[in-house]
């Protein structure tokens, strides 16, 4: 089994990377893209789309990437900075006034977007049913105490980050998350990515295959952590991802649809100063607040030292070694997908797939390519 697509012949170790998981099973279907200075120098993709190997991976499929929709999310509120229609030094509750409720008045936008407003999840009792109702489940989140002073460290908004953002985009422009994602980045990007999926597109979802059980015994935990609180409210079940009930929800933290191909272009405006093919996003002041370092603490939730920005993750060698101490800025999502920017180089690498590897933060897999391409390039 070989991979589809082009890579510039620097990228063949890549390439034989790709092929290798994708021959031995380790990866069922997935896609790799680059883009070096508007240069799209890697674009590859094979395997299936489905379990059952019915279904090839083609050049459109797209799958659900996971928390790598934050990244989109937090693209989305950063245009909305751009344009001088939200300051994140500002309190939430400038533009939602509704959020200053028990105790949140103090939470700035910076808070939400580097995970520290101490508000990582839903209070009990909650489903994962109930955070597709977009409307009921932000009121519910207004109305929430924080569980940690807000700004103090991060515990990483692992469901609610959408809502979140998505809210103060609704209220400032009008639009939900969906729409403005569509009409205001995709649109004008010209690119293959939208929050959720449309009934149009499900017979190019690719099949989700859930990762084995994360390595957390959340029974040996305090119970009112902000780890327990936030994995529990509500519990995460990947199978969700299968259902058109997911699909077509507005979760920003959880459930674009895209590939590596639109991933790369989409984010190369971070890394190329903003401006993609004409179409400008963002300054290159706006894009400097992103490396804010807003936070540097073992995180509350997932246990492990991270190190947050505003919208995007910083490297943090002790838990991502693959990624080096530069001026770069990443998140990816359950499982393994990745998109990482690297400014000083005009370099930008996504990473998609669907059998699911275990973990949050990255996998071995994503390591893996991570480390090959930045072999090449450099």
């Amino acid at each position: 089994m070989t991979s589809h697509g082009h890579a510039d012949p620097r990228f063949d170790r890549l390439r034989g990377v790709l092929d290798a998981n994708l021959e031995s099973g380790e990866e069922l279907g997935a896609a790799i893209a680059v883009d070096l200075d508007g240069e799209t120098v890697v674009d590859l993709w094979g395997g299936h789309a489905d379990v059952a190997r019915t279904r090839p991976w083609e050049r459109d499929t797209i799958v659900n990437v996971w928390s790598t929709t934050k990244e989109v999310s937090a693209l989305a509120v950063l245009t909305l900075v751009e344009r001088g229609l939200v300051d994140v030094d500002e309190p939430v509750a400038t533009y939602w006034p509704e959020f200053a409720q028990n105790g949140k008045e103090g939470v700035l936008v910076r808070h939400v977007m580097s995970h520290t407003s101490g508000v990582s999840g839903w209070d009990q009792p909650i489903v994962l049913e109930d955070i597709y109702d977009r409307e009921a489940s932000t009121e519910r989140l207004a109305r929430q105490a924080p569980w940690w002073e807000p700004g103090t460290a991060s515990g990483y908004h692992a469901q609610n980050q959408g809502h979140l953002l998505g809210e103060i985009v609704r209220r400032v422009s009008g639009r939900t998350l969906t729409q403005f994602v569509a009409e205001e980045i995709a649109g004008p990007l010209g690119v293959d990515l939208q929050i959720g999926a449309r009934e149009e597109d499900d017979d190019r979802v690719a099949e989700i295959v859930p990762p084995p059980p994360l390595d957390i015994d959340l029974a040996q935990v305090d119970f009112e952590s902000p780890m327990v609180k936030t994995f529990t409210g509500p519990a995460a079940d990947a199978n969700a991802a299968n259902t058109i009930a997911w699909r077509r929800a507005e979760l920003g933290a959880l459930n674009a649809h895209t590939n590596a191909r639109a991933l790369a272009r989409t984010f190369s405006v971070v890394s190329r100063g903003g401006e993609v093919d004409g179409v400008r996003l963002l300054s290159k002041g706006t894009i400097d607040q992103i490396f804010r370092e807003q936070s540097r603490n073992v995180d509350l939730v997932l246990g492990l030292p991270l190190r947050f920005g505003i919208g995007f993750a910083l490297p943090e060698p002790a838990t991502l070694p693959y990624l080096p101490d530069e001026r770069i800025c990443f998140w990816g999502g359950w499982g393994g997908s990745l998109t990482a920017m690297f400014p000083d180089q005009a370099l930008t690498i996504s990473y998609v797939m669907n059998k699911m590897a275990p973990g949050i933060i990255g996998s071995d897999r994503s390591a893996a390519y991570v480390s090959e391409i930045l072999a090449a390039v450099r």
